[in-house]
């Protein structure tokens, strides 16, 4: 009898516990989706600098084509409750289980952090549908053409041991070939030559200033212009305490980078009108350094269309097509032109084209587009 009596309240005790926790795990998720319920979906996320996914609109057309569940669970995924410190939380886990790649990032050699890309996420008839549109623009504006190989390329001894690389080499090449050597300014090589130095950041997926000096450099040579009397070394430092958006997406301790620009490059008075409102006098906006987009220092961050009035007397004009490597080349660009227009297509309406043609001048214009290799596969379009 006694025997009996134990084993029921053993039976007892572990129905108690499971319970218990399952009990405990609905109050949890509970406690989560109610407080998704009542907080207000956040726009966007200033660890990451990106904006988040907004809550999808529900149709027959989205529920029959799978979009829907696509979208809604990106849309969870981004504003879960205490999302950020989850993903300390799952870094954490990853480091511990010794992986030398964290959401879409490799861990690197030299407390580098790289953004992952892989082969198959660029396939040949993304490329191809991407040369077309390149190969138009440049055939109708003689564009000159200056796409930036990321870290993973410029630093493969730097990337974890059989870490997966999308080979841009093989981009670049189509590239030359579709709008002729010509029209295409080679910036890998160099790069590749001064691969010892900082020309990427640690923390950002951006190139540094460093890094845009040696990639103006030979837009300069591809151009027959003759740059300022300065080099890379004559930066100033404006921040020691970067840590950009690879950081955000791992948040491991590291060392944050410092943001450095050129001097000479405000020694000429500028007018800059951003978005046909907004007014400044500088390329350079100090006020973000004290957020955590520091990046946005050079020209404001990013928008759709940007005038600059360069203070020079050359009698030129540049149309700038652009994503946001250009933003910390820009400066060194004005001291060549009169007038710089830029354009961010990723956030731009409206025909490209005919755009272009409303600000081209009767002597004409250069126009360049300079982009990252993989910005250009994902966001170069235009109509």
């Amino acid at each position: 009898m006694g025997k009996d009596k134990s084993g029921s309240n053993k039976k007892f005790r572990e129905r108690l516990n499971a319970a218990l926790t399952a009990g405990t795990i609905c109050v949890i998720l509970l406690a989560f989706t109610t407080a998704d319920f009542l907080r207000e979906d956040r726009m966007f996320s200033p660890q990451e600098n990106r904006l988040l996914a907004a809550k999808p609109e529900l149709t027959r057309s989205s529920v029959l084509d799978g979009s829907f569940m696509k979208d809604y669970e990106t849309y969870v995924t981004d504003q879960f409750v205490g999302r950020d410190k989850w993903i300390s939380i799952k870094t954490g886990t990853d480091v511990l289980l010794q992986k030398k790649e964290i959401n879409g990032v490799y861990l690197g050699k030299d407390d580098y952090l790289i953004e992952q890309h892989l082969k198959e996420d660029y396939p040949v008839e993304l490329v191809e549908q991407k040369l077309e549109l390149l190969g138009k623009l440049t055939e109708r504006w003689d564009a000159k053409v200056m796409l930036v190989p990321t870290a993973d390329n410029i630093f493969p001894e730097r990337l974890p041991a059989y870490a997966e690389a999308y080979d841009q080499r093989v981009l670049l090449a189509a590239v030359a070939e579709r709008v002729g050597e010509e029209r295409f300014v080679n910036v890998y090589d160099t790069l590749r030559r001064h691969r010892d130095e900082e020309i990427f950041y640690r923390t950002d997926h951006h190139w540094t200033s460093r890094g845009a000096y040696y990639g103006y450099q030979e837009w300069a040579a591809a151009m027959g212009e003759t740059p300022p009397d300065f080099s890379a070394d004559t930066a100033e430092t404006v921040s020691e305490d970067f840590l950009g958006t690879l950081y955000s997406k791992v948040r491991l301790p590291i060392s944050p980078d410092h943001i450095d620009y050129f001097p000479q490059t405000e020694q000429t008075p500028v007018h800059i009108v951003y978005d046909l409102k907004k007014e400044s006098s500088s390329f350079y906006e100090r006020s973000h350094l004290e957020t955590k987009n520091q990046y946005g220092f050079f020209v404001d961050d990013n928008h759709a269309f940007v005038e600059i009035d360069t203070g020079h007397s050359t009698g030129r004009t540049l149309f700038l097509i652009k994503d946001s490597y250009a933003n910390c080349m820009i400066p060194l660009l004005a001291f060549h032109y009169d007038k710089i227009y830029v354009v961010d297509l990723r956030y731009m309406n409206g025909k490209l084209f005919t755009f272009m043609e409303s600000y081209e001048p009767e002597s004409g214009m250069d126009v360049l587009v300079l982009y990252n290799c993989i910005h250009f596969l994902e966001e170069f379009r235009y109509w």
